[in-house]
């Protein structure tokens, strides 16, 4: 690899002809310009409206957090929790105060850019590590949020200016590319600013960029009739949701030089980069039967030997091609820590950071200080500074901590438990992955010889049953992510060829919607008992909700208990099966006007229902 510095590179170009009116025309925050000037030494600071830290009602934060090693066989690491505290004040490290990590800076007003100290790891966690080779100078910047739907909601805001129908001109209609099936929360977000939503196809391989319906196309047959040509493009690329597709570093090469080409900007959203699977390919050639392709043999899920081993695992971002510096990445901590944290970050080039900022100090101005002072004392800690004799005496005087007790994670130990982490969501997959295949078919059978059949089973008056099995579903294993991205065979159905009586079908269903809707809510009824979420959920637009999102389904192996992840790839399997018996367009009718339990509900409703508490 030919090593560069940074005066080789070139500078990031200028896109804030990409951003809103809005956007433009934010001036920066007065108060929080001031915050610089309350650090300097024995200063009296008499000018912020600032609460006095002695009058919080909290004196220390606590937490008894995991070990990195929790993933570790307990035979070989001690799994007891690590006990961390944020006490009242502490010194600064090297006498530097944006590095204090205490509750009276923790739970004061702070900087848009987040919490000092934890901002500087994650600066430098990025930098230096997630993505050291971004290839323009001066590389990226990163600012703190209150999540990935927080830093969306924001991007948005940077790049978007709202558009009324009937008020604005139809040439001014800003458009968004997104993968025909995406993540609804962003589809909720955009759409009532009045974008359009441009869907992108999509294969086993992620975004298409060139062929029919790929991003190219699109771009370049654009019909100025619909809007503005779209200029941002929305992507979960590793492990995305609902599909659970890794895109890889020769589609990410295509994808981008599309980009380049008509001047959009990519918006990465990437919440299960470190969830990436090197064994899916192999476990499931395996599981079926088949020869492993070629070099998925080598077995890449072995513990690293360090941290750096475990990041160049992962499929790279797409900022480690960004030579324009036009991505910007979304992070978060809702799947490495908890979702109820609300913090996360965004990378991007300085200039889009600063505009971030301007939005930020408008909106949340912040996270939240005691997720941040936590979260902060988990990955850094006080880095051996003697905390002061504020800490109550009780603390000192406990049995249960010790100094071992109060070592933070720090780099290390983050990839420590990214890597178990990993490993561990990955035995989740394959275990459901396996459960799905084992019962994934339909015996059929039927009297005489045929060659497409595949067993011959006697039958009481000694002429032979052909038994045939057809497949229930088709899905990969996923390479990343949490979801099974599932594709129904319903055409083996028996009512698929069928149409419905007059008056069966409820408002604004098809047919085949309708099947699919109450196969949804039969596999919630006894003996299965299990939910799934609908494609129709991560459809971009209508017309793919109604043409292609009813043959899907998202199945999340992350969510049930760890005894029951098997069971609920067996459960799906069966209701399946269950369901593949009825034959009577009146049962179906009643499963969606009844629900789950015989509540009598709108069919519309029904249809909709896995969107609720079907997180990201």
């Amino acid at each position: 690899m030919t090593s560069h510095t940074d005066s080789d590179l070139p500078p990031p170009v200028d896109l804030s002809h990409h951003f809103s009116s809005i956007t433009k025309r934010r001036a920066p925050s007065e108060i929080k310009d001031a915050y610089k000037f309350f650090s300097i030494p024995g200063i009296l600071n008499i000018a912020g409206g600032l609460p006095n830290p002695s009058y919080f009602p909290f004196d220390t934060l606590e937490a008894q957090a995991a070990k990195p090693t929790r993933f570790t066989p307990p035979s070989s690491s001690n799994s007891s929790p690590v006990h961390i505290t944020l006490p009242t004040s502490a010194p600064p490290k090297d006498g530097d105060p944006t590095k204090r990590i205490d509750v009276s800076t923790a739970l004061q007003y702070g900087t848009p850019e987040g919490y000092p100290p934890l901002l500087g790891w994650i600066r430098d966690f990025t930098r230096k590590h997630l993505h050291p080779s971004a290839p323009y100078q001066g590389g990226p910047d990163v600012i703190l949020t209150c999540g990935s739907t927080d830093g969306f909601a924001k991007v948005l805001s940077l790049l978007i200016d709202p558009w009324t129908e009937g008020k604005d001109d139809y040439r001014d209609r800003p458009g968004l590319l997104v993968e025909e099936f995406t993540y609804g929360n962003v589809l909720a977000q955009a759409r009532p600013l009045g974008v359009n939503i441009v869907p992108v196809k999509a294969d086993q391989q992620g975004l298409v960029a060139y062929g029919e319906g790929g991003l190219e196309s699109v771009l370049g047959g654009w019909d100025a009739s619909k809007g503005r040509r779209p200029n941002v493009l929305y992507t979960v690329s590793l492990g995305g949701n609902p599909t659970g597709t890794v895109v890889g570093m020769e589609r990410r090469k295509e994808v981008y030089e599309v980009c380049r080409r008509w001047d959009v900007v990519v918006v990465e959203d990437e919440p299960y980069w470190f969830l990436q699977f090197p064994n899916a390919q192999k476990e499931q050639a395996r599981g079926r039967g088949l020869a492993v392709p070629k070099g998925a043999e080598e077995n890449v899920s072995k513990k690293p030997s360090s941290g750096d081993w475990f990041l160049e695992s992962l499929t790279p971002s797409y900022m480690s091609i960004d030579t324009d510096g036009r991505v910007i990445r979304l992070d978060t901590f809702s799947k490495t820590v908890a979702p109820g944290c609300r913090l996360g970050w965004v990378t991007a080039q300085p200039a889009i950071i600063e505009r971030l900022q301007r939005i930020t100090e408008a909106t949340t101005q912040q996270p939240s200080g005691f997720v941040q002072g936590l979260v902060a004392e988990l990955l850094i800690g006080q880095q051996g500074n003697k905390q002061q004799s504020s800490k109550p005496g009780w603390f000192w005087a406990s049995s249960r901590r010790n100094a071992s007790d109060e070592k933070a994670w720090d780099f290390s130990g983050f990839i420590h438990w990214l890597s178990g982490l990993r490993e561990a969501y990955e035995s989740r997959m394959l275990r459901m992955c396996r459960a799905l295949d084992r019962d994934n078919y339909l015996l059929n059978t039927s009297p005489g010889p045929s060659p497409s059949a595949t067993v011959q089973v006697p039958s009481p008056d000694d002429d032979f049953l052909l038994v045939t099995k057809s497949p229930l579903y088709t899905f990969t294993y996923p390479a990343g992510g949490m979801f099974i991205w599932l594709r129904l065979n319903f055409p083996t159905h028996p009512l698929y060829s069928i149409p419905p009586p007059p008056r069966t079908l409820p408002p604004d269903l098809t047919p085949h919607q309708l099947l699919s809707s109450a196969l949804m809510i039969y596999l919630t009824r006894k003996p299965y008992r299990v939910l799934a979420a609908p494609g129709s959920m991560f459809a971009a637009t209508e017309e793919i909700r109604r043409e292609e999102g009813w043959k899907w389904f998202r199945l999340c192996f992350a969510a049930v208990d760890e005894d029951k992840v098997e069971e609920a790839g067996r459960r799906f399997a069966e209701g399946v099966r269950g369901f593949w018996r009825v034959r009577d367009w009146k049962i179906v009718k009643k499963l969606v006007t009844e629900g789950a339990d015989g509540d009598s509900v709108d069919g519309e409703q029904v249809w909709n229902i896995g969107a609720f508490g079907m997180g990201c």
